[in-house]
């Protein structure tokens, strides 16, 4: 299934360290609950933006685009995380950082990993919501997302006359 729902880059920007390798996101909450087990995992897909097009699902956990295959393939998966984190009622930071695990390429296993960002982009990103049977839902990719560089960090929003959406998001299908 195809969600309504779009990755935005938050409008403010994030306190504490961020370096130029790095972004935020506004965390999704609600977005999955209709469709969701509580077996599931929502992955963050990250492609360079050229790449988004050409991106393929991957119909299994064992054919999960890996961090270092980024350079070659043009995407990654990343943040698997249990869908009860993106509930409505979850508790925890309002924003995911992507890019912010320092020791990616070092461990050399088949974990996913939320490495630094090779590239100031643009990138584009996706939620996809996965059983052990593969994809079940996602989300639309974002817009084009910059990193700055020389400025300590985050990411340049799209410009975009509307406001930023606050609150818990209900997809009706």
């Amino acid at each position: 299934a195809l969600l309504p729902y779009v990755p935005r880059v938050p409008p403010t920007p994030l306190l504490g360290k961020l370096t130029a390798t790095t972004f935020t996101l506004e965390r999704p909450r609600g977005v999955f609950a209709r469709l969701a087990n509580a077996s599931d995992t929502v992955w963050l897909v990250v492609a360079l933006a050229n790449a988004s097009d050409t991106f393929r699902n991957p119909p299994s956990r064992d054919a999960v685009p890996l961090y270092e295959q980024l350079p070659t393939a043009h995407a990654y998966m990343t943040l698997e995380t249990a869908v009860a984190a993106y509930a409505c009622s979850a508790p925890g930071s309002a924003v995911l950082r992507v890019g912010g695990d320092t020791a990616c390429g070092e461990q050399g296993g088949r974990d996913p990993c939320n490495g630094p960002l090779p590239s100031p982009g643009p990138y584009r990103v996706k939620f996809l919501l996965m059983s052990c049977h593969g994809p079940k839902a996602e989300t639309r990719w974002s817009d084009p997302i910059l990193l700055r560089r020389g400025t300590g960090g985050t990411a340049v929003p799209p410009r975009s006359p509307t406001p930023a959406r606050v609150g818990c998001w209900h997809v009706v299908l």
